[in-house]
């Protein structure tokens, strides 16, 4: 038997709204994803984060990156990468028939939790992708406390 589905326009419209919000802030150059990271420039390196219990860590996929055209920098909370990939020119007698490849400045910023310690970020570069490592402050990572048995 076949499932019933109820149909809600309004969230078709809610998505469709969403989309072209997402269309425009991309063809401008800047938009938001979430209410904690600002996106600008011209494209977008995909970042991961992840928490483990001393640390977050980030990895940001910037292939065909020199690390010297890679500034990261904290300032009032915020952890900023910039960059840019220049346009690979055809030389002499050769002809681009198709560019996939996204070139240009960008830049990404994420509001740090408060739980970070700023002075002791890492950065490495390997294999076209950026490892940073965000550790947290002592007084945020989780403590064991034993308990003391006693006789009466």
């Amino acid at each position: 038997m076949p499932t019933i589905v109820r149909l809600n326009p309004f969230k078709e419209i809610t998505s469709l709204q969403d989309r072209v919000n997402r269309l425009f802030d991309e063809a401008w150059g800047h938009g938001r994803h979430g209410d904690d990271e600002v996106i600008t420039g011209s494209w977008v390196p995909a970042v991961d984060v992840r928490e483990t219990k001393d640390s977050l860590e980030m990895h940001a996929e910037l292939p065909g990156i020199e690390p010297k055209d890679v500034e990261i920098s904290v300032e009032n909370g915020i952890l900023t990468l910039k960059g840019s990939r220049n346009f690979e020119k055809a030389t002499e007698g050769q002809t681009y028939h198709r560019v996939e490849r996204a070139f240009g400045a960008f830049e990404r910023s994420f509001t740090l939790p408060t739980n970070v310690d700023p002075e002791k970020i890492n950065a490495v570069y390997r294999q076209g992708v950026l490892h940073l490592t965000l550790p947290k402050r002592e007084e945020a990572k989780p403590k064991a406390i034993s308990i003391k048995v006693e006789d009466r």
